[in-house]
């Protein structure tokens, strides 16, 4: 590939990060025929299309701060690193998804560089510290938002920001086969199945044991041939497995993506901890109760810091309570057994659910452009704006 062919440099620090990255790669390449070069630091999927990382990407994944302090001066030193590279390879286009902590700071110290900074998954100002999106708006000259509400936020600072859809829109949820699941695990077409998701997380399975238990358990009494499923990740098989021994009722404990999507496709209904799984049970067309259990302490602050109205992030989106959520001491067996049975039995619950479901898949961008290209879109139209301009490589 020739070196007039444009240079993008990226930095994914994660697993969900070199998902989104890689994608976003294959859709430049896509867009420009092939004429596109990388650079920067990022994981396998990454290198898959094409990108050698200045560095192992899993340094990047430290959280804590006690996990983070005895490694601080190699952090220093990687900013300052990735900082200079990128000076020195002056790229069409400098590109974040993840890593804010890395990232954002290497960002910071290219202000002015000639390039234009992107970042891909916009900060959740909306969530909670607003200041940060004037902060990274005396740097930063685009955000990739996944969510259609983001963008004001950041443009009320100047910040020129695009939503571009989430990445789950390019996951193959819709397209599972439920009949297919349910034949192959010998669940029959008319038994009653639900979907149980405690968390994954350590502390989440233990704070939602008792709750999720007694929750099944009276299920199971009251609703003839019950069978439950639960994705897990393979490090929580062990502790899932005891989890739900005792639950009085067929269960059936599954990994990897494609089978959780399936087994999403088999279920009636859904039991889920808050958190990424309400989203793709949401795309699933899964009728669902949301919960959480938090630290109490670290419950209080929250409620302190946190401005919006609902937890589950489909509720945000709807901009009402679509799902159910019974959060901290809500979150019991005696409030969510019946809230579950009501959604299994109740149609007008079940399809007013459904409904609102689709209408968040369609905010989300499915219908439209994959959220990949539509970045890729954005991203070139940027570096071309920059080449036009004298800036860039």
């Amino acid at each position: 590939m020739g070196r007039d062919a444009p240079l993008i440099f990226l930095i994914a620090g994660e697993p969900s990060g070199d998902l989104i990255a890689s994608r976003l790669m294959a859709a430049l390449k896509r867009r420009a025929q092939g004429s596109v070069r990388f650079a920067g630091v990022g994981g396998p999927l990454m290198a898959e299309q094409g990108l050698e990382s200045l560095f192992p990407y899993d340094e990047l994944s430290l959280m804590g701060v006690l996990e983070i302090v005895p490694h601080v001066p190699r952090m220093l030193r990687r900013i300052r690193a990735t900082a200079r590279t990128a000076r020195r390879l002056r790229p069409a286009a400098f590109v974040t998804v993840d890593v804010p902590e890395f990232s954002l700071r290497v960002a910071r110290r290219l202000r002015g560089a000639g390039f234009p900074l992107i970042h891909y998954v916009a900060p959740t100002v909306w969530a909670y510290r607003p200041g940060r999106a004037a902060k990274i708006a005396r740097y930063l000259d685009h955000v990739l938002c996944l969510f259609p509400f983001e963008p004001p936020y950041f443009e009320a600072e100047d910040l020129e920001a695009s939503f571009v859809g989430h990445p789950l829109i390019e996951e193959p949820i819709a397209a599972a086969d439920g009949p297919e699941f349910r034949n192959r695990h010998g669940i029959a077409p008319t038994q009653p199945v639900i979907a149980v998701l405690p968390g994954s997380r350590a502390s989440e399975l233990r704070r939602h044991e008792h709750a999720f238990g007694e929750t099944v358990r009276t299920l199971a009494r009251r609703i003839e041939g019950l069978h439950v499923l639960v994705p897990t990740l393979p490090q929580n098989r062990t502790a899932v497995a005891a989890l739900t021994a005792a639950w009085g009722t067929p269960v059936t404990v599954i990994e990897g993506k494609a089978e959780k999507y399936a087994a999403f496709a088999a279920s009636d209904a859904a039991l889920t901890a808050s958190g990424m799984a309400t989203l793709e049970l949401a795309l699933a067309g899964v009728p669902m109760i949301v919960c959480y259990r938090a630290n109490p302490i670290t419950a209080a602050i929250a409620w302190r810091i946190v401005k919006v109205p609902h937890v589950a992030m489909p509720n945000i989106i709807a901009g009402r309570r679509a799902a159910p959520e019974f959060l901290q001491q809500d979150c019991t067996p005696e409030r969510l057994a019946p809230a579950l049975e009501g959604l299994l039995q109740d149609e007008a619950l079940r399809r007013d659910q459904i409904e609102s479901f689709g209408e968040i898949a369609v905010k989300l961008g499915r219908g439209g452009p994959p959220p990949s290209e539509r970045a890729a879109e954005v991203v070139l139209r940027l570096a071309e704006a920059g080449a036009r301009s004298g800036r860039g490589n």
